[in-house]
């Protein structure tokens, strides 16, 4: 039991964060470190750097944060100017470390190590196909199934392999791949999962966000596109379509609150993006209130836009510890019963008599906004008004997110008022998709709503689909209801 426990499970949680890079001349696994440390956020379970120096791939990968998995001895131990780096928050797969990434494989053709970012729908029938011919894997990750197959295809070269890998794939996928001769990576044809390119000194670098860039000393150039690989080696980067675009689907909650604030996707600023979603939400629910309280950190923008369209004065009603981790610590049973106070410390002096507008950015199981809502009371606040940047979310996501089967997620089995009750708000208010989508400033044909709407842009096999849809719990028990990780039904 990890002592945030009750934190992590609320909040939605995307699978992992890669990284490519070449860079002549220069030590590769520091920088690929700073950038997957740039990219924490986007996987906490488990870390990994795959490096070669021309001949061999060397790689190290552990379970934990990239500040506890590398120290200076590791990172000395991984000679050479190309690799690729892996954050890892596990949505297909256990959380164990033999599913830690990058997936390393060898074969008559060389080595290849390969990291992934999203889910695969088809994982099961294709590692059962393979495994029929003649296949061993040692995972239970999706990602395996990536790399055994470009394996298969790597004789007739880096291009054939990519799209002959890409035409088996279902859903979503950002990946980097290294051999021991060249960095590869490509993004699935529905462009679920993020992936950007630009320069690095006398080199080049693949990354899922543009904030991975700027730590070290990298360009932004521009966004994969969907169904598109980029192949880098020492005659340079060259970018070719794999396999024709399908109609545009990113995933909106990228925008929403996985993506860090300073990254850019689409040429908009995701921090401004958010702003207006605070705006918007003013817009559509607006209240008479005293104070706008952000919950630290991802509500802080919205709630920044909220203040500036109505004229109430934001501030801060709670500080969030930046010391606690995720630890192995067992907390006792009173330590649990704290739940969420471990992480969040109310600032009463700012909220005690005061009708507060609470802003977050999104509400799963209502546990933990449950328990934020009960500490602003506790400390003095006279209203509490919570607004979500989100909206509701009813469906589950098959595509890289774990965002819980469908009977565990609170707005598909309440009506609002029902959750505003359920968390004792005095009142609950949602930004809409419309509002949403006019925040970011695209049009809605290039995003995926599925979690708000569920429509899925990628057809979803009715095994896995019935694995997520089932019968919901007692409403009653939404406050304990166990998290459980959606897997995919891989047999060991």
């Amino acid at each position: 039991m990890h002592q945030d426990e009750a934190w992590h499970q609320e909040r939605p949680k995307e699978e992992c964060g890669v990284v490519g890079l070449y860079v002549p001349g220069e030590e590769a696994s520091r920088m690929i470190f700073f950038a997957l440390f740039a990219l924490q956020h986007r996987g906490q379970e488990s870390s990994g750097i795959a490096v070669t120096d021309g001949t061999a791939v060397r790689m190290h990968k552990d379970m934990g944060l990239v500040s506890s998995v590398f120290d200076e001895t590791i990172l000395k131990s991984l000679p050479g100017d190309m690799g690729v780096g892996h954050n890892r928050y596990s949505t297909s797969g256990s959380s164990v470390h033999r599913n830690a990434q990058p997936i390393h494989c060898i074969s008559e053709i060389g080595e290849i190590a390969v990291a992934h970012n999203g889910n695969l729908i088809n994982a099961y029938e294709l590692r059962k196909e393979m495994e029929a011919e003649g296949e061993t894997f040692v995972s239970t990750a999706d990602s395996e199934v990536i790399a055994r197959l470009l394996v298969r295809n790597m004789k007739m070269g880096p291009e054939h392999a990519i799209s002959a890998t890409m035409q088996k794939l279902k859903g979503a996928y950002s990946v980097t791949v290294l051999t021991p001769r060249m960095v590869m990576g490509f993004r699935d044809p529905s462009g679920v999962r993020p992936l950007t390119v630009g320069r690095l000194g006398n080199g080049y670098m693949i990354a899922s966000e543009t904030c991975a860039f700027e730590p070290v000393g990298g360009v932004v150039e521009q966004e994969v596109h969907p169904g598109e690989f980029v192949i880098i080696d020492e005659k340079g980067m060259r970018m070719a379509q794999a396999v024709p675009a399908q109609p545009e689907s990113m995933c909106l909650f990228e925008f929403i609150y996985f993506a860090r604030p300073d990254s850019v996707m689409f040429n908009t600023s995701l921090y401004n993006a958010r702003v207006r979603m605070g705006e918007n939400l003013w817009k559509e629910h607006p209240v008479v209130a005293d104070i706008v309280v952000p919950v630290p950190d991802s509500g802080i923008p919205a709630a920044i836009g909220y203040a500036r369209a109505s004229g109430i004065p934001f501030g801060e009603g709670m500080m969030k510890s930046r010391y606690i981790h995720r630890t192995f610590i067992q907390p006792d049973q009173r330590m649990r019963e704290l739940g969420v106070r471990m992480k969040l410390a109310p600032l009463k002096e700012n909220i005690e008599g005061k009708r507060v507008v609470l802003v977050d950015d999104s509400i799963v199981r209502g546990t933990t906004t449950n328990q934020i809502v009960k500490m602003m009371f506790d400390a003095g606040a006279k209203e509490v008004h919570v607004r979500i940047t989100a909206p509701p979310i009813k469906f589950p996501c098959f595509y890289g997110i774990d965002m819980a089967s469908k009977g565990e997620l609170i707005a598909a089995v309440k009506s609002i008022d029902e959750i505003s009750q359920h968390l004792g708000a005095s009142s609950l208010g949602y930004l809409s998709v419309d509002g949403a989508m006019d925040a970011v400033g695209e049009g809605e044909r290039r995003f995926c709503r599925a979690c708000f709407t569920g429509n899925y842009p990628i057809p979803v096999p009715d095994k896995l689909s019935k694995l997520a849809f089932e019968e919901p719990p007692d409403v009653g028990e939404m406050a304990t209801v166990s998290t459980g990780q959606m897997s995919l039904p891989v047999e060991d």
